[in-house]
């Protein structure tokens, strides 16, 4: 008789795919995870290195969200692309993930108007399609939880400039040694704030109809493509998630424009955080409209996860927190070993405590 195992249960989960131009040696994606350690100079810390090496088991690491430019940052302690340290940090956390074996992308995050002033260190600007201020707050090391600050409306040729931003920071990253990038097109950040009818009240090319709100992610991913390959592109959204103040009036229209002109680039993949809203159910609207690789995201189990790509649903899954507090996550799912609970107290903490100080289980 044989004896069913963790490994045998969860196959699928170790089964290698290839997204575009990456290889995974198994179907696990480790999804992008603000953690807030970032040093002087937004620039990333011998403790990064650390910290994504212990987890480059996952088939794929996606980094936490980097900001391509100043004005990008919103939260406190988070790392940037721009400047040569920051190039030379993110080089020795690719290469330590190299050396474990590992593939490792960059998550490009502008944050637009969900950011303070107090979280950044020089004359940078907060910026988004319209001035209209975000009803959310944000954390900062100074005064804890203050309110989004109203931001300044980009005026067109400063739009197309930002464009020049993400892809002079996509060639940053592959200087680096990362071997793709990804857009963060969720959260309610810059690239949602362009897709959003509330956030986007623009007038010009970039504004109105449902073709001009989705242009500047089109513009951002064929900047990013044509810079370094459209196979080494991913795209994370999450269509009708409401965080940090978005309200679009269709996401049913405004996401199935945006996957239709997406899908003809030939991306690696699209990153979904699945859920089911209201004025959307977005898996559903991912299957009619997106044609190409898919990751699925969002509060997924061994067990839900190897499922769905039994089912066909996605070629390859991601889990974010789980992956904090287990460094060695593909090794217990493969070996069935429960797993650790992550502290929250120090989630976003500067320091390797709670960072990079998890152990693995053997």
């Amino acid at each position: 008789m044989t004896v069913e195992t963790a490994e045998t249960r969860l196959a699928p989960l170790f089964e290698p795919v290839t997204l575009g131009a990456l290889d995974l040696r198994n179907s696990i994606v480790m999804s992008a995870m603000t953690r807030s350690r970032a040093g002087p100079g937004d620039v990333p810390l011998p403790i990064h290195a650390d910290y994504y090496s212990q987890r480059a088991g996952a088939g794929l690491v996606v980094t936490e969200g980097v900001q391509p430019s100043p004005d990008g940052k919103g939260y406190c302690r988070t790392p940037g692309i721009y400047s040569e340290a920051q190039i030379a940090g993110w080089r020795d956390v690719a290469d330590a993930v190299h050396a474990k074996g590992g593939l490792i992308v960059m998550q490009l995050m502008h944050c637009g108007r969900v950011a303070s002033r107090l979280n950044k260190d020089d004359n940078s600007d907060v910026v988004a399609p319209s001035a209209i201020r975000g009803d959310a707050q944000i954390f900062t090391d100074q005064d804890g939880l203050v309110d989004l600050e109203m931001p300044r409306a980009l005026s067109t040729d400063e739009v197309v400039g930002v464009v020049g931003e993400y892809r002079q920071a996509a060639l940053n990253a592959r200087a680096a040694g990362m071997d793709g990038v990804e857009l963060h097109a969720s959260s309610g950040y810059l690239p949602m704030q362009f897709l959003s009818s509330n956030t986007n009240q623009r007038t010009d090319r970039y504004g109105g109809s449902v073709e001009n709100r989705v242009r500047f992610v089109i513009e951002v991913l064929e900047a990013m493509g044509e810079a370094i390959g459209f196979d080494r592109v991913g795209l994370r959204v999450c269509p009708g998630f409401e965080y940090n103040d978005i309200h679009d009036e269709n996401p049913a229209e405004t996401y199935g424009v945006l996957f239709e002109k997406a899908s003809s680039l030939g991306l690696a993949y699209l990153h979904l955080v699945r859920r089911s809203f209201p004025k959307i159910d977005n898996f559903a609207h991912v299957k009619k409209h997106w044609r190409g690789n898919l990751i699925l995201n969002n509060d997924l189990t061994g067990e839900t996860a190897a499922a769905a790509l039994a089912a066909g649903e996605a070629e390859a899954v991601s889990f974010g927190r789980d992956f904090i507090a287990n460094p060695d996550l593909v090794e217990r799912l493969r070996q069935g070993i429960p797993l650790a609970e992550r502290d929250l107290a120090t989630t976003y903490t500067p320091g390797p405590v709670g960072f990079c100080d998890y152990p693995a289980a053997t």
